[in-house]
């Protein structure tokens, strides 16, 4: 895979997650960054840094953009959350339109 195909997305603590630019393209927010015109850091590099998001709920929403991009090709299945989770989950899901 080529580094063009894949996105990197850092949490609060530093963690990277290296996913694929298909998948972070289910989040609105994400998309804009990486696509709006000029020279923005995330548009250059392919990073985009959420100082908000704690490595747990940033790996769950890589995970969900995983699951969407099969549920939309007709894979259904059950996403779970754990309920520890859901708030700050539903907070992150609003900022990065999901």
């Amino acid at each position: 895979m080529k580094k063009e195909d894949t996105v990197k997305l850092i949490s609060a603590e530093g963690f990277e997650f290296v996913i694929d630019k298909e998948a972070a393209m289910v989040s609105q927010t994400i998309r804009n960054m990486l696509t709006s015109p000029g020279s923005f850091a995330e548009t250059e590099h392919g990073e985009v840094t959420f100082p908000e998001i704690s490595t747990t709920i940033l790996e769950k929403i890589c995970q969900y953009f995983y699951w969407s991009l099969q549920y939309s090709r007709g894979k259904e299945t059950d996403f779970h959350i754990e309920p520890e989770l859901t708030l700050e989950l539903m907070m992150a899901a609003n900022y990065l339109h999901t």
